[in-house]
């Protein structure tokens, strides 16, 4: 399982950290992905993590520049540090940890055992 929080409301231009926590086994040797869905929109894969050091990232076009991935695995956590962020950026976002090696392929997953997401808003 899984735990996503850090999400909240924010202004355009905002910053906000997202965390996805291991509550049980660890996450060094899976890839991690954040994963997003908004209102009557189909979820997305935003940005992907390779497993181990986290060499591989992936970012979907509409963050690169603005968000960054990464992982402490001593801690068992993945990040998700979003920058510059817009009203288009309103979602529920959710992680994901599968053992793969191709994180780009992972981000364009749209079925997985979701958790319970953690909702961001970008409003004025």
């Amino acid at each position: 399982q899984f735990v996503e929080s850090g999400g909240g409301l924010v202004q355009p231009g905002g910053s906000l950290r997202l965390s996805c926590a291991a509550s049980g086994g660890t996450l060094d040797t899976l890839a991690v992905g954040w994963f997003r869905q908004a209102p009557g929109k189909e979820r997305e894969g935003v940005s992907c993590i390779s497993s181990g050091d986290g060499s591989v990232v992936y970012y979907t076009e509409s963050v690169k520049g603005r968000f960054t991935i990464s992982r402490d695995n001593a801690k068992n956590t993945v990040y998700l540090q979003m920058n510059s962020l817009k009203p288009e950026d309103t979602a529920a976002y959710y992680c994901l940890a599968l053992p793969v090696s191709n994180v780009q392929a992972m981000c364009i997953m749209t079925s997985g055992d979701w958790g319970q997401g953690t909702q961001v808003t970008v409003s004025a």
